[in-house]
Formats: structure tokens, C-alpha cells, sequence
């Protein structure tokens, strides 16, 4: 018999370890990575039919390897596991590109259950997280509610588009390189970008950097 194929991308040794023995014997657990570049080129060698990945990588996050993975296998199913129960990060990766979004302090079931729900074609969002995805939406339900960029946002995107890291952005700024990183796929989602080009693009479309 023939168990789906998953690919495992934790920066923590340990936990992508631990997850491999977990996935046994229902899955087939083809590899582990810690990077978020790594990860595009393993997913790319091995073709599994899940990938489990953390946000929070070096050299690039899952927030931004999510959009490229389904670019690079449209068909693969992308299962956050991760420490934020942030709503924001959660719908911004739903709504974009993971099938599921998980807590790594859920109970290994659950994760199985995810796993077995999105390789039947569904979707799986931790309750927790999903509860405050609703109470978010009930606070604002509008659809086509206008889009605008904040102060602050504009001040982020006009760092990071003029090349700067989020951690030299967050030393600018003089805030943690994680409300950065809020900052930045909150304008990602808001204005359906895909990646840091197309964040680059937006900025001078919105006139907030010149072009050279």
C-alpha cells in the first residue's frame, strides 16, 4: 500500500524529527529542511503530496515560500504548523495558498486530521485560530470594504521596497522584526501581492518609493 508522501520544513531539527516519527506508519515522511530556500528546492527533487511547514524560517519564510510552492506544484497540499495563532497570519495563508493551519501545541490527532481532510480535496483550520478568523469577520463583514494603506504600512513598504531586510526595516522603525512581518503580509493579502516583487511593483504604483 502506497502512503501519501509529506515533506517536513521546521528551523528546529527536533520538531521536523519529532514529526517524522509521528507521521509513522500512515504517511510516508520523505525528508525534512530548516530553510525556507531549502524547502523550495527539496519540494522540487521530491514532488510529496503534503508539505508541512512552519512561518517562521530563515533565508525565506513559509509566509513567502507558501505562493511558490503552489507555483512550483499547484497540486501539493501546504499544512502551517506554527506558533502564531495570529488571525491575520492564518487567513492571509488560507485564503492564499495552505490548505490548513495548525498550532504546533495541537494534539498530534489533530494533525492527522488535518492531514487526512486537505488529501481529500478539503480544508482544516485549528478552532482556536478559526473562532478568531469569525469574530474578526462579524467585527467587519463587508466584502468590498475599500482598501487603504496605513501610515505606518506605507512607512514599512517603503523600506522593505527599497531593499531593506525586515529586521533593518524593525531597527528603523524601532519595533520587533515580527511586527514587520505582520505589517508586511497584512499589505500582501489586503492587495493580493504574491511576492516581494510584486511588493516592490505596488510601491511605486502607490507612489510611495520613485522609481530610479
Amino acid at each position: 500500500m502506497t502512503h501519501p508522501k509529506v515533506l517536513v520544513a521546521d528551523k528546529h531539527t527536533l520538531v521536523a524529527d519529532a514529526l517524522k516519527e509521528l507521521l509513522d506508519p500512515d504517511f510516508e515522511a520523505v525528508g525534512s529542511v530548516s530553510d525556507g530556500r531549502a524547502l523550495l528546492r527539496m519540494a522540487a527533487a521530491l514532488k510529496p503530496d503534503v508539505i508541512i511547514l512552519e512561518l517562521n524560517m530563515p533565508k525565506l519564510s513559509g509566509m513567502e515560500a507558501g505562493p511558490e510552492l503552489k507555483k512550483l506544484l499547484p497540486r501539493v497540499k501546504l499544512v502551517v504548523l506554527t506558533d502564531s495563532d495570529d488571525a491575520e497570519f492564518a487567513r492571509a495563508a488560507v485564503h492564499g495558498w495552505a490548505s490548513a493551519y495548525l498550532l504546533k501545541a495541537s494534539a498530534p490527532e489533530e494533525l492527522k486530521k488535518a492531514l487526512q481532510e486537505v488529501l481529500k480535496g478539503g480544508s482544516y483550520i485549528t478552532p482556536k485560530v478559526a473562532q478568531r478568523i469569525e469574530d474578526e469577520f462579524v467585527r467587519d463583514p463587508r466584502p468590498g470594504r475599500k482598501r487603504e494603506l496605513t501610515a505606518r504600512q506605507r512607512e514599512v513598504l517603503r523600506l522593505l521596497a527599497e531593499g531593506k531586510t525586515m529586521k533593518e526595516t524593525a531597527r528603523a522603525l524601532n519595533v520587533t522584526p515580527r511586527t514587520i512581518a505582520f505589517h508586511k503580509y497584512r499589505i500582501m493579502e489586503d492587495f493580493a501581492l504574491g511576492t516581494n516583487s510584486d511588493l516592490v511593483k505596488f510601491a511605486l504604483k502607490t507612489h510611495v518609493i520613485k522609481p530610479l
